[in-house]
């Protein structure tokens, strides 16, 4: 069963091979297809849909489409759904992931109320009138410097109390079980197993 996975992140699409050992998970690169959709939605379940609408009319096919973000009580809730963009460097030489980093752990430094979250909301789009939505989050806190050399975007200054340890600072099987996307994802395999023989 061909599934095209809506993003253009290779990291995530290693999470989504991962978690649901699926082997005909494409990235639409893979198969010559551009996509690059504008994200206009207020929520994460909007953004997701936004992908998965616009994948699926590209290849009228089953699509899997991801949103997910960093969510800073501090801070009002953001980065939020801005979580990618507000990791953008303005003519900055810092790579994307860092430039983020510094720029939360900046906002941060006077702050005690340091708890946060990650979300994930993850669509399984089979067609215009049928689709499955799973969000999920993890909760967490901005620790005051990176630790960790794993995962990806944030995962270095997302501290868990309770593993005691940064996301980054996870083995890939310990942070599949436990984060946002993971989360989802284990849900969602539930239902492309129902699936299989009927897709």
């Amino acid at each position: 069963m061909k599934i095209y996975l809506a993003t253009n992140n290779k990291h995530k699409y290693e999470e989504f091979v991962e978690i649901l050992n699926h082997s005909s998970l494409l990235l639409p690169a893979q198969e010559g297809i551009a996509f690059n959709p504008e994200e206009t939605g207020n929520t994460f379940f909007e953004n997701a849909m936004i992908k998965a609408r616009s994948l699926y009319e590209l290849v009228k096919t089953p699509v899997l489409a991801d949103d997910s973000g960093l969510c800073v009580k501090a801070l009002g809730g953001a980065p939020g759904i801005f979580s990618a963009r507000y990791s953008t460097p303005p003519n900055s030489t810092e790579n994307r992931a860092d430039y983020g980093i510094n720029k939360l752990l900046k906002e941060m430094e006077e702050k005690t109320e340091r708890s946060a979250y990650f979300a994930c909301c993850i669509v399984l789009y089979i067609s215009e009138s049928r689709f499955f939505v799973f969000q999920e989050t993890c909760k967490g806190e901005i620790a005051k410097e990176k630790s960790g050399n794993k995962g990806f975007g944030y995962d270095p200054i997302f501290f868990i109390k309770e593993l005691g340890k940064t996301m980054a600072e996870l083995t890939a099987e310990e942070k599949n079980q436990i984060s946002h996307r993971g989360k989802a994802l284990q849900k969602c395999s539930l239902i492309l197993n129902n699936l299989a023989n009927e897709l």
